[in-house]
């Protein structure tokens, strides 16, 4: 059973300095929050206490899954393994179309039911044959803190980390966060600068800033997603400026997703993103020459599909979440051409592969998945 926290924490938070006119800046983001005694920052779980600032929500979660790798979206890393995936408390953007809005937007402290060391959150993925575990649900940026030291026990137990982040972060406290990740999907919510101003809140250049930071200068396996909304940011213009752009600065390896939005918090007068959308985006970002582009939220066999960009051959043939066929050899090469796929892979076998399940675990419990 989760185990209820009512106290706020007080764990010193790391990014800040002081202001000349007694407040102190937030450095983490580049909202460049400024703060008097117990303000909080746009995120909301970073606040000013006394002179220095705390993180709220560390040790604290909004709840613990254990997830294909696949949807976090991450294709080349892993295939077919699980993930312990969770979340924390607010966010440093404020997306009209957010999806997980009840965790991200949240004000309420007491939402968050569930607390976990990070010893107890990689031996928990370790008891359950997670491969890696992922910051996701809300943006790991604003819990960085309390990011980085479950990486360090997860690194400890042989256990990857992945983020699921929106990339908007500084120069110094990306430096530190991603140089403990193995894996990052970045939202690259458009590829304008009044979608992200008008819709999101922040700016387009900082994402582009991490996205050729993290491919350029790290080690970190990096994909990218767009969730394409209509009307918004799925005309051709931009699809093929930001196809462009990718191919361009980081390279035509890089896996692109396309997903499909629903009707949620602030947007529900904005339809679903047909099907067809997600082709022609597909179809887009692969004249423009990138070699991976992948659709989602979506049955598309093709889409889901992992091909050799020398060759041809379907490598790794996905429907949803599920791996229908695994051709890749074991070195992470092409049976037909032997050129090698780009990305993090291993030893696969079909039948005990994690599929499409979604499994809801407690912090803590030994038993379940043990013997998968």
């Amino acid at each position: 059973m989760a185990r209820i926290v009512s106290a706020e924490s007080t764990y010193p938070a790391r990014y800040w300095h002081a202001l000349d006119d007694g407040r102190i800046q937030c450095d983490l983001c580049p909202r460049d929050c400024r703060l008097r005694v117990d303000q909080r920052g746009a995120c909301f779980v970073r606040q000013r206490v006394g002179d220095g600032m705390v993180l709220a929500t560390y040790g604290r979660s909004s709840g613990f899954c254990i997830d294909p790798i696949e949807k976090k979206p991450l294709a080349h890393f892993y295939p077919g393994t699980s993930v312990l995936s969770f979340g924390t408390a607010g966010c440093n953007l404020a997306c009209k179309f957010c999806q997980n809005w009840d965790i991200s937007k949240s004000r309420d402290m007491d939402r968050l039911l569930e607390s976990a060391s990070p010893a107890e959150i990689a031996n928990t993925a370790v008891a359950m044959g997670c491969k890696s575990v992922a910051f996701t649900y809300n943006d790991p940026v604003i819990f960085a803190e309390y990011a980085l030291d479950i990486a360090d026990a997860c690194q400890a137990h042989g256990v990857k980390t992945v983020a699921v982040t929106a990339g908007y972060i500084r120069a110094e406290p990306r430096r530190e966060f991603f140089a403990k990740m193995d894996a990052a999907n970045v939202d690259l919510k458009a590829f304008t600068e009044d979608f992200y101003f008008k819709i999101t809140g922040a700016h387009l250049q900082p994402v582009l800033d991490t996205l050729v930071y993290l491919h350029h200068h790290t080690s970190v396996w990096l994909e990218i997603t767009t969730l394409l909304i209509p009307g918004k940011n799925d005309s051709d213009a931009e699809l093929a400026a930001l196809s462009a752009w990718v191919q361009r600065e980081l390279g035509p390896e890089v896996p692109l997703h396309f997903s499909a939005f629903h009707p949620d918090f602030r947007m529900t007068d904005v339809a679903a993103t047909p099907r067809a959308t997600l082709l022609r985006a597909r179809e887009i970002a692969r004249d423009a020459g990138l070699h991976h582009v992948y659709t989602g939220n979506v049955h598309d066999r093709d889409g889901g599909t992992t091909f050799c960009a020398h060759c041809a051959t379907p490598l790794i043939v996905r429907d949803w979440y599920q791996i229908d066929e695994y051709r890749l050899n074991d070195d992470g090469a092409c049976p037909t051409c032997r050129a090698p796929l780009v990305g993090c892979f291993e030893h696969f076998e079909l039948a005990r592969q994690f599929g499409r399940q979604r499994v809801p675990v407690a912090i803590g419990d030994q038993h379940g998945l043990l013997n998968r």
